[in-house]
């Protein structure tokens, strides 16, 4: 058994001997959906980051939520009793301003759609933030911020259609809440790309820039992406070239989790952030065919999932599962059916 899993193009959830805690250095760990929904924090958050930390494992924070600033997220970490300094937190706001400083000058000013995480690491980079195309910007830049409506939204249309260039903290197009999943910077950006006609370029997961900005910030050399989402933490790390960990108390659904393709098949599964502290089991190929896990087993057959053995524990049932779907899918360009095999295993 391998002390840590590769980022080999992946037709299984990987294995890991040793906990999470002790195979990685630092861990990357994803905000809203992960640590915490809303002011709140998620089940099992705050006691299992104590634990990490003890270990020696390094904690910092990377998040698309641009609305707020590092240190205004280090004080909600901190009151709900996870200990953080600003310099812990890297967000999109600070990816996308640093794109900006790259295509304007010195001081220049900046159109802002979003919040005071914007303007904060604007300032950072040396440049000034602005409101209206009548300051004479020389760039926008648009990231999510809960007062964002339709005058800022016309605005950057504005400026964009007057040439400016445009970057986008982030796509993501939902965000966890204590009351649900509410509209993200996604949706935000998809109605001035109606106004407008025009694609921007992105700075956050899953893309370079994000990846760039955490690397230089925290130094990480065996760093692991934590994450809830599929299309941001986790094909984040693979674009990156790191292993990840899938957790549940988010957005993700199993049954997306079958269905994925290779970008977004994480290295490894769990329920929350519990998953840190402890090793996890190989998922074993078997004579035959099909794939087994702590004492589940499961195939691809005529398009559907189905079990031939099974076990206690139905993290290792879901592991056996994605092995058998993602292989198939691999094969034969098509998900299998995996609704009697999630049902068994209640998810």
């Amino acid at each position: 058994m391998t002390e840590t899993a590769t980022t080999a193009r992946r037709t299984a959830p990987g294995g890991s001997g040793l906990p999470l805690t002790e195979a990685y250095d630092t861990a990357l760990l994803d905000l809203d959906g992960v640590v915490y929904a809303g002011p709140n924090a998620i089940e099992h958050a705050v006691d299992s980051l104590a634990s990490a930390r003890t270990t020696g494992m390094r904690l910092a924070y990377v998040t698309n939520n641009a609305s707020r600033p590092p240190r205004v997220v280090a004080a909600h970490l901190t009151d709900l009793g996870v200990p953080a300094e600003p310099a812990d937190v890297i967000n999109s706001a600070q990816a996308a301003a640093r794109v900006v400083s790259e295509k304007v000058p010195a001081g220049a000013k900046v159109l802002v759609v979003g919040g005071l995480g914007l303007e904060e690491a604007l300032a950072e980079r040396g440049l000034v933030a602005v409101r209206t195309l009548a300051e004479e910007p020389l760039a926008v830049v648009q990231g999510f911020d809960p007062s964002v409506g339709w005058q800022q939204l016309a605005e950057a249309s504005f400026a964009i259609q007057s040439g400016l260039p445009w970057v986008a903290s982030n796509l993501d197009l939902t965000v966890p809440q204590a009351r649900g999943i509410a509209p993200g910077n996604g949706t935000l950006v998809a109605a001035v790309r109606a106004a407008t006609g025009v694609e921007p370029e992105v700075a956050g997961k899953p893309l370079p820039p994000m990846h760039r900005e955490t690397v230089l910030r925290t130094g990480a050399r065996r760093p692991l992406v934590v994450g809830d989402r599929l299309d941001t933490d986790i094909e984040g790390a693979f674009n990156g070239g790191v292993d990840s960990l899938l957790v549940f108390t988010g957005v993700t659904t199993a049954a997306q989790l079958l269905a994925a393709p290779v970008e977004h098949r994480p290295t490894y599964v769990s329920a929350d952030l519990r998953g840190l502290l402890v090793p996890h089991p190989e998922v074993a190929g078997q004579p035959g065919g099909g794939f087994a896990c702590g004492g589940w087993a499961a195939v691809a057959q005529d398009g559907e999932l189905r079990f031939t053995a099974a076990g206690e524990n139905h993290w290792d049932g879901l592991r056996a599962l994605c092995a058998a779907a993602w292989t198939a899918l691999d094969a034969d360009g098509v998900p299998v059916d995996g609704r009697k095999a999630l049902a068994e295993l209640a998810f």
